[in-house]
Parts: C-alpha cells; structure tokens; sequence
C-alpha cells in the first residue's frame, strides 16, 4: 500500500461537444444525488448551454457546494454543467472500478470543502482537488474492494427501493380503501374541518425574536422541520421554558397535526411529543376525536388534498394559507372503526420500514468504515 494523490491515478477529462448535442442525455448538478455513487436521474432532449462532455466510466463531481456530497460514476456518454469536474481514472495507476468510491467518501468532501472559494456558492477547483492524498493498495486488493464495495452499493440500493416500495403500499392502500378524499368516489359523509378539529394560526413573528432562540430548549416546528410526514425539530432552534410558558396558547399537544401554512402546501405531521411550540409559519389543528390524527394527516398530505389547498393559497412571492381558509375545507368522515383499521396498517408498515432504514444505516456505515480504513 503506498500514499498517493489523486491527481497520480486520475486525471480532469476536458472534451468539449463540438457537433450537436442531440441524442446525449444532459447531467446537471441537480441529477447527482447526495452520497450515491451511481447516476440515476439525467434530461434527454432539453435546451441547455452546456458543452461539457464525460464518457462512459468518468466520474461527475459536484464541485460547487461540495459539501453537497455529490459524486457519481457514468454509465454512458453525455453532456454535463460546467459546475461538474469529469475525472477519469488512469487504468494502469487505478482500476477504473475503484475510483468512483476513493471520489465519493467523506474525507474527500472535506478536503474539498476546505479548498473551495466563494462565499455565496463555493466552488472547488480540480488544481485543488488533484492533491487529495489517499492510501492506495496493490491491484489485486482494488479489485477485491471493488467488487464488494460494488456489491454493497447494490444491496443498498435495494433496501432504497424497499423502502420507497413501503411507502407507495401505504399510499395506494388508502386509495384503494377509501377513494380519492377530494372527489369521493365512494359517497362517505362531507364535514368541513372546523367541524372535527380546533384550527389555530402559529404565533406572530412579533411574538418570536432572534434574541428569544437558545440551544437545547423547546422546540419551535416551522414548515421546513416537517419533512416526510415527521417532525424533525432542530435543536438550535428553540426557546426557554419562560418564553414557551408565556406562548402558552402555542404548544403543540401530542395528537396535534401541524400543518405548514406558507411554502410547500400539504406539509403537516402528527405531534408525537409534548413540550414543542407551534413556530410562526404553521398552524395547528387539533382533532376533536370525530377523526383520528394519524387519518387527518394522511388526507391533508395526499396528493389531491395538496392540489386543493394549493387553489386555496394566497400571495404573489410565497403562497399562504390562513385559519379561514383551512377552516372551510371539506373531507370525508368515515367510520372510527375504519379510520382506526388504517392506521393500524400503516404503524405495521412504519414499524417495516423503520427496521429496513436501521438496517440501510448499518450497511452504510459499515460501508463508509471499509473505504476510511483501506482507502484514507
């Protein structure tokens, strides 16, 4: 095993397209997917000005922002942004296979992060980058390590597609069952909201100053810290137990749903745990027990309640929604018995799922482990 640098076994591959570009599909930074060294999304047929061309087997690097993580190998020939380094490894120094996973691993992110220049959109030039240094083993050990890095990032791939497959199940199950909530095929009682929830508005920013934030306090939930249909509160971004007992109109109470009033329409989650506050860009509807929380919250996300809300919204720079207008939507109320049946469904599906990302962190950690101890 030697010490190498990147720029001893690969190089910046620099060809532009001088014919026409129908016929190659086109990458730009938005097509690499953070952490997956394999590219699965690309445009066909769009207009662009890039020029950049990559062949088969090259390796994209996202070199704006790289913190982003963003690196992933060709499978064929095409056209990529000027914001995209195309590196090509040199085949008698490394084994092509091998240098997608020395390119898309942490310490080189961070090496790169570290050379990068800007302060609105860093960028990292490839006369930085071809410094990184890392250990490089004989070729017989590359090529053990290629493949069963390879095969982990299949077997990865395939609890993604799990995963992804759980989630449509839940979706489609709640269709199947009980019809699109918006156009009611299936003829269930109409309420308006207000009828089976209590609706209220989040605090006003007047309220809420930056003076007020500290670290390790009572969570504040804004839209953006609900994502996937689960709060995801961020601990710097929180208030003191005199501030959260002042807004005491505010706190969220378990079985609450929160609902994102400006931004992405139909963003809402159950409220799992006490001593979290309402942040100023949402609202909270508390169900009266004429409907379940978890089945509130499945209609208001489903695709078509979100087209509704959407028609609703108000504003010209960010659409907005407001305690009238929530109040006023129209859904159907079916059996608790039914709501409850579902709901059942859907904690089992959580409870699969939950156990396949715990096994999808282990792999990848494993993962992460093997190239820092034979590629750092």
């Amino acid at each position: 095993m030697s010490k190498v640098k990147l720029g001893d076994v690969a190089i910046e591959h620099k060809e532009t397209c001088k014919v026409s570009k129908d016929g190659y599909p086109i990458v730009g930074l938005e097509h690499l997917v953070p952490e997956e060294v394999t590219l699965t999304a690309w445009d066909e047929g769009s207009d662009n000005t890039f020029t950049k061309m990559f062949r088969k087997g090259n390796v994209l690097f996202g070199r704006r922002r790289a913190y982003l993580k963003k690196a992933a190998v060709a499978s064929f020939d095409g056209i990529c942004s000027g914001d995209i380094t195309v590196i090509e490894a040199i085949p008698d120094r490394i084994l092509p296979e091998l240098l997608p996973f020395i390119i898309q691993n942490d310490e080189l992110f961070d090496f790169a992060v570290g050379k990068s220049a800007g302060s609105l959109s860093p960028r990292v030039k490839w006369e930085h980058l071809k410094n990184y240094e890392f250990e490089l083993p004989d070729m017989g050990k590359q090529r053990e390590l290629a493949e069963l890095l390879w095969a982990m990032d299949a077997t990865k791939k395939s609890y993604q597609k799990l995963i992804a497959a759980t989630d449509e199940l839940v979706k489609s199950q709640f269709i199947e069952t009980f019809g699109d909530p918006v156009t009611n095929e299936k003829g269930w009682p109409i309420v308006r909201l207000d009828s089976v929830a209590d609706i209220r508005i989040g605090p006003f920013g007047s309220l809420l100053h930056k003076e007020d934030y500290i670290e390790s306090g009572h969570a504040l939930v804004n839209p953006s810290h609900i994502i996937d249909g689960k709060i995801v509160p961020d601990q710097e971004l929180t208030v003191s137990d005199e501030k959260y007992d002042l807004l005491s109109a505010y706190q969220l109470e378990k079985g609450d749903v929160v609902l994102g009033r400006r931004g992405e329409m139909g963003r809402c989650a159950v409220v799992t745990a006490s001593g979290m506050l309402c942040g100023t860009g949402s609202m909270i509807i508390r169900p009266n027990g004429k409907i379940r929380p978890y089945f509130l919250q499945r209609m208001l996300a489903s695709p078509s309640f979100r087209k509704v809300i959407e028609n609703k919204a108000v504003g010209v720079t960010m659409m907005n929604i407001n305690v009238p207008i929530v109040s006023s939507l129209m859904l159907p109320l079916l059996p608790a018995s039914l709501q409850d049946e579902y709901i059942a469904f859907v904690q089992q599906s959580d409870k699969s799922k939950f156990e396949l990302e715990q096994t999808l962190s282990e792999l990848t950690a494993t993962y992460k482990r093997i190239i820092a101890e034979n590629l750092g």
